[in-house]
């Protein structure tokens, strides 16, 4: 069994032939470094939604839909880090991150004297193809790391996608509701009658998935919403 000192060694030696780069600005990483530089970490625009009950986020959906919170990780900028590290998650086969993002965020909110707001963890679910040919539901990792640090369950399988929807960012308001009817199902309703439900998305964009999926929980009888993300636009 090799001791310590040899383990240091052999990393350090796998490190300098096969070296490891932050997946949000491909810089290499140093030693101690995982998955996004200590650089990245402190540039990327974090909110403090946690801690601004009435923040940007909250304003923006409350008048839609009774929440209880709304927070969100970063604020999503274009051609910026975060939308290199969400590419990474979504589309290059890397759902460590999103369960990574999940501990951090998890943590911030423990911090928050939040930990004790909510009983369950629902991820905004994929359709099942669009999630067998990724292998998985980023939001369901985030979802994942949020459960780890708050010491709370979370389940992917109580709230399902039914039908495959095309992308919101250029559809009117009228459109968007007409392309979100009949999207999601509740599954197991007994999960969450009388549950004050954390509803959790990769990224928050118009809205309209988050607001669908918050009144069908609210009308199958939980007893509040409160939203999460990773970053909001």
């Amino acid at each position: 069994m090799m001791n310590l000192r040899a383990i240091e060694i052999l990393d350090d030696f796998v490190s300098l032939f096969f070296p490891r780069y932050c997946l949000a600005c491909s810089g290499p990483l140093a030693k101690g470094e995982d998955l996004v530089c200590t650089n990245c970490i402190v540039e990327m625009p974090q909110t403090d939604d946690h801690v601004v009950a009435d923040n940007a986020l909250f304003s923006r959906l409350s008048f839609r839909i009774p929440i209880a919170h709304a927070m969100a990780l970063f604020k999503f900028n274009k051609s910026g880090r975060v939308q290199q590290l969400l590419h990474q998650l979504k589309y290059k086969n890397h759902p460590e991150i999103g369960v990574m993002l999940g501990r951090v965020y998890g943590e911030k909110l423990v911090q928050a004297n939040l930990a004790s707001a909510f009983d369950i963890i629902l991820p905004v679910p994929l359709h099942p193809s669009r999630k067998r040919k990724r292998g998985y539901n980023q939001s369901a990792k985030f979802a994942e790391g949020l459960s780890e640090k708050l010491g709370i369950s979370f389940s992917d399988n109580v709230l399902v996608r039914q039908r495959k929807t095309e992308t919101q960012t250029r559809k009117s308001k009228l459109n968007r509701w007409e392309n979100m009817a009949d999207v999601f199902r509740i599954v197991d309703q007994q999960q969450i009658v009388g549950k004050r439900i954390l509803l959790v998305d990769d990224v928050i964009t118009t809205g309209a998935t988050i607001e669908t999926c918050g009144h069908l929980l609210l009308g199958a009888g939980c007893a509040s919403v409160s939203l999460a993300c990773i970053a909001e636009t």
